[in-house]
């Protein structure tokens, strides 16, 4: 069992060329910013992606929260608790 509620870390996700906090729960449920601003993006933030990516030369678009990122850092959370 953890010892704590919800921890948070800033990453910068190449996905969305941008940095987002994900949190992790104790019961192990996940957020993370960058998929609620990028995951169904409203008119502005669809053009800033288009705009980035094209700079980037790739597409750029929140894989959703089952991208690696998230799932590493709540794996890497949980890993020292199972015993």
């Amino acid at each position: 069992m953890v010892d704590w509620q919800i921890t948070t870390t800033t990453i910068y996700c190449d996905d969305v060329d941008d940095e987002v906090t994900l949190l992790v729960y104790a019961d192990g449920t996940v957020k993370c910013t960058g998929y609620d601003r990028y995951n169904n993006p409203d008119h502005d933030t669809e053009k800033l992606l288009k705009e980035k990516g094209k700079k980037l030369n790739k597409t750029l678009g929140c894989e959703g929260l089952e991208c690696s990122r998230v799932t590493g850092y709540r794996n890497k959370l949980f890993a020292g608790d199972r015993k």
